[in-house]
């Protein structure tokens, strides 16, 4: 499916984003992740669905007006209830994964009213994990590692932390791929710590959005996200709703994922 790709100017930043469909409006959000990395799954639930992505601020197409500004779960969040401004919705259904998954707690808790059914797929919210310490501080010693080494050795590092054990190099880094890079920089050194110390405000959390669902990856294992997201489901007292794949799930089986997510969303 074709996308109608626009532009929205916000405090600070340019954003990008992407509508697809018609029907009733679906956000779907990552964070460091962007629009891209959706656009298969966003074209599976397009069919009686107005599916919007976005590059959030400062990755691929998305601009920033400061480079040294960090990204926190709240600011990304503003720029989400400014494109539903501009999509003239006053509430939507929301699916966040990863980091993705912060921005859209953070945005019921900051923008009471917007949110609809909220998917939470797998935020890292390590502060809620009884061992929180020793968490945040891998998220510092991969920050570090990125300053004094790189984009390639921070991801090996971050894939150890984060659980991917027989993954210790990361995703796959092309040399040439300067995109790649510069968001991976920008991720490492101005969103990491920010997303990953969030904690969520129960009670603000339950008053602004009228669903909330915690979503899990059916091949997680013991990733630090499956855990984090059991801790949230604990926390909310919801149980843990699967969901098809590992943690980018929506990207490796996004037909799959979009069957799912719309039973979900349809329940």
């Amino acid at each position: 499916m074709t996308a109608d790709v626009r532009a929205l100017d916000v405090p600070g930043a340019r954003l990008t984003y992407e509508v697809r469909g018609t029907g009733p409006l679906l956000l779907l959000m990552g964070s460091p992740m962007g629009a891209a990395y959706f656009a298969d799954v966003a074209d599976a639930l397009a069919d009686g669905r107005t599916v919007v992505t976005h590059d959030p601020r400062g990755i691929a197409r998305s601009t920033v007006d400061d480079p040294a500004q960090d990204s926190t779960p709240e600011l990304r969040a503003a720029d989400v209830a400014a494109l539903l401004d501009a999509l003239r919705a006053p509430v939507a259904d929301v699916l966040g994964s990863s980091g993705g998954a912060v921005t859209a707690l953070a945005l019921a808790e900051h923008h009471p009213g917007r949110v609809r059914t909220l998917v939470a797929h797998e935020p890292p919210l390590l502060g809620l994990l009884p061992d929180a310490a020793s968490h945040h501080a891998r998220t510092e010693l991969v920050i570090e590692t990125f300053h004094e080494h790189g984009v390639a050795a921070a991801w090996g590092a971050f894939a150890g932390a984060a659980g991917w054990e027989d993954d210790a190099e990361g995703p796959p880094v092309v040399e040439d791929d300067e995109g790649f890079a510069r968001d991976s920089a920008r991720f490492f050194a101005h969103e990491l710590r920010g997303t990953t110390t969030w904690l969520p405000d129960v009670a603000a959390l339950r008053a602004g959005a009228q669903r909330v669902v915690v979503g899990v990856g059916q091949e997680s294992g013991e990733l630090e996200t499956a855990a984090t997201s059991a801790a949230l489901a604990a926390l909310l007292g919801v149980e843990v709703t699967s969901f098809p794949g590992e943690h980018g799930g929506f990207m490796e089986q996004p037909a799959a994922f979009a069957e799912r997510l719309a039973a979900v969303l349809d329940a």
